[in-house]
């Protein structure tokens, strides 16, 4: 198992695993609008900037990309774990790698939780500090937590 910081070449693997993980757990607890913005907004273009800007970080099992995490100053943005993948303590590898980096900055850390995601982030220690409601399409509202965690 290796983290590293992702490359330009990483690119549409790691875009990969952030579609794949959208597109197979978010159905269970968001409707098709919800689904197609995160979708959206994790775009390839979106993907790239992060990456170039030295945000993003890639898990990788026997040479191939399984999971992804990113962060933004002490901001947690996006941190996606493939489907088959889950469950083996990935997810929680990447968000202690991701808060000892913001630790050496910052007092704490924070980030938006979607619905499948805020369980484990709540296991990691981090509290709801606000319950945020965000309308897509078709008057449909994207309902998520904003949570923070103090080191």
């Amino acid at each position: 198992m290796r983290y590293e910081l992702a490359k330009i070449e990483d690119l549409q693997a790691v875009y990969d695993v952030v579609q794949h993980t959208i597109k197979t757990i978010y159905p269970k607890y968001y409707p098709a609008e919800v689904v197609d913005f995160f979708c959206e907004l994790h775009s390839k273009d979106a993907i790239l900037k992060d990456i170039e800007n030295g945000y993003v970080s890639v898990l990788k099992i026997d040479g191939k990309i399984v999971a992804t995490g990113c962060f933004v100053e002490n901001h947690i943005t996006r941190v996606y774990v493939m489907p088959e993948h889950q469950k083996k303590g990935y997810g929680t590898f990447i968000v202690k790698n991701i808060e000892k980096q913001i630790s050496d900055k910052y007092d704490k850390a924070n980030l938006d939780a979607s619905l499948p995601a805020a369980a484990l982030y709540e296991k990691l220690g981090f509290s709801t500090i606000k319950h945020e409601r965000y309308p897509v399409e078709n008057g449909v509202i994207l309902a998520y937590e904003i949570m923070e965690k103090e080191f």
